[in-house]
Parts: structure tokens; C-alpha cells; sequence
């Protein structure tokens, strides 16, 4: 599955559009530019399986470093230390992935929770 059956190209564009710059991705930004923030809760799990690229159950650090060339291949690489906040963001537990309760952390980070209850 890609994400292009989850988003349109242009929510894509605009998304990446905002990042462009090596230190200037901020994931709230992000996901509000694409949209993820209106999308289901189902849609979310499906985007955490996209970016689980080995399929562990897990997004770790170097999935995260790979996130926006998910949204489009000529996409650019996290920096480290914006792949560290984001990281952080997510990891529920401190392990240093996201993990099944990632899945619950991602959508928490996508939907507000006034949105998801």
C-alpha cells in the first residue's frame, strides 16, 4: 500500500512543500499540511504500516530519518536532530522506536485527542 491511496499528490506537495529546509520539519506542521490530522484512526494504522518499512512492529530511528521519502521519493532526509524530536515525540516507553502503542502515540500525534474521543 502507498501513501498516495491515503493522500492526494497535492496534500503530499504541500506537506513536503513546508520542509524543504534541513532543519525546518516540525511533524504537527507536517501532518496538518497533509492532511493526516482529518484522516480515521484506521487510516493513521495504515500509514504506521507504510512507515514500518521492515515490518518489525516497530518505526525505528532509521525509518524515521526515511520518513519524507515516503511521502515522495525526491524527498530529503531528516536531519538527526529532527529525526530525534520526532522520535521522541512518539516513543510512549523511551526504547527508541514506536511501537504498537506507537501506533496509538502516532494517531494522538496526528488527532488531537479532543478529535479522537
Amino acid at each position: 500500500m502507498a501513501l498516495s491511496s491515503i493522500l492526494t499528490e497535492a496534500e503530499i506537495a504541500a506537506g513536503l512543500q513546508c520542509c524543504q529546509a534541513a532543519d525546518s520539519f516540525d511533524y504537527k506542521t507536517f501532518f496538518v499540511k497533509v492532511g493526516l490530522n482529518s484522516k480515521s484512526n484506521d487510516q493513521v494504522a495504515k500509514v504506521f504500516g507504510i512507515l514500518d518499512q521492515d515490518r518489525s512492529g516497530f518505526i525505528e530511528e532509521e525509518e524515521l530519518k526515511l520518513f519524507l521519502k515516503n511521502f515522495s521519493a525526491s524527498a530529503r532526509a531528516l536531519t538527526d536532530a529532527e529525526t530525534k524530536a520526532f522520535l521522541a515525540a512518539g516513543d510512549s516507553d523511551g526504547d527508541g522506536k514506536i511501537g504498537v502503542d506507537g501506533k496509538t502515540a502516532l494517531i494522538k500525534m496526528i488527532i488531537p485527542a479532543s478529535e479522537t474521543s
